[in-house]
């Protein structure tokens, strides 16, 4: 089975709200909420991976010193292996913007679970909690 490693960031506002995204139309499992984020290029650290995202779907800048890593989800699909460290940001310069056509969403982290999210997104839910 294909082993897919993708690298996801809570990012964390001072009102300790979480922003989600929603997968546009066209992408595999549209319409679903998740933590921003995307796949590792080969080479690539995750601490840089999460970076350039945060860059290219919401034009934020963070840096490494303001990721701190909190978990990570294992879940498998239907032909591959997702593996996925959670990082959590609480500075970043820049407003949020949508770059890539997806929705976002504030939610404190209590009623995370009242969105439709990915298997693998779900169990992060809990250490969010613990943390916020």
């Amino acid at each position: 089975m294909k082993l897919l490693l993708v690298v996801a960031c809570a990012l964390v506002d001072p009102d300790n709200r979480v922003l989600i995204t929603r997968r546009p139309t066209g992408k595999a499992m549209a319409g679903l909420w998740e933590f921003p984020g995307g796949k590792i290029e080969t080479g690539e650290r995750p601490e840089d991976a999460i970076i350039r995202e945060l860059r290219e779907e919401l034009g934020v800048d963070a840096t490494e010193a303001c990721l701190a890593p909190l978990a990570f989800a294992s879940h498998s699909y239907d032909g591959f292996h997702l593996l996925m460290p959670l990082y959590i940001c609480r500075r970043w310069s820049g407003p949020v913007q949508a770059r890539e056509g997806q929705e976002t969403a504030w939610v404190r982290a209590a009623r995370l679970r009242d969105y439709d999210m990915p298997p693998a997104d779900r169990p992060l839910i809990a250490h969010l909690l613990d943390v916020l």
